[in-house]
């Protein structure tokens, strides 16, 4: 019995300390759009493929549509299994562009953990200013070794509507 209690104390003690791991995922949430199930579990979480949506949270009038796989079980309930590094993206005009900052190459738009410690995904945002686009990019990354899984989305920048004449996104780009 006593085995028991250490265990369970233990694991009180690892689900504390990630807490602020789990806290940092969920300050920017995307919205969930959609799920779908790939691997059904009778007495578990199934696992999937979950398809969210983020708006850019500098450029106004882009989002970025995304979708990561889900291991579920209860290794993944818990948030101890592994995820998948595999990731994939479409960003897209959906109203006037208007960028609102200035922005390094490679900025970090959203970052999501794929493990309890190791891994994370990541998405960035770039500009091709010779042809005025935004480039964004998603991958997965561990604290070790790389991931070569990755996937790049683009959006010109073009007038909307009866909007003038669009930014140019080398303009917002910090040196």
């Amino acid at each position: 019995m006593t085995r028991l209690f250490q265990f369970l104390a233990a694991f009180l003690v690892v689900l504390g300390l990630s807490a602020p791991v789990f806290a940092q995922q969920l300050a920017d949430d995307p919205q969930l759009i959609f799920q779908k199930t790939t691997v059904w579990r009778m007495l578990s979480p199934n696992a999937t493929l979950d398809t969210f949506v983020i708006d850019d949270p500098l450029v106004e009038g882009v989002a970025c549509y995304f979708t990561i796989p889900r291991v579920g079980g209860w290794k993944g309930w818990a948030g101890f299994a592994d995820e998948s590094s595999v990731t994939s993206i479409a960003c897209r005009q959906v109203g006037p562009i208007k960028i609102t900052a200035k922005f390094s190459q490679g900025e970090e738009i959203y970052r999501e953990r794929r493990s309890l410690f190791w891994k994370k995904m990541q998405i960035v945002r770039g500009c091709d200013a010779k042809r005025n686009v935004l480039v964004y990019l998603s991958y997965t990354d561990r604290l070790i070794e790389g991931s070569p899984q990755n996937s790049t989305s683009t959006v010109p920048v073009m007038p909307w509507g009866s909007e003038g004449a669009a930014p140019k996104c080398g303009d917002f780009v910090n040196p």
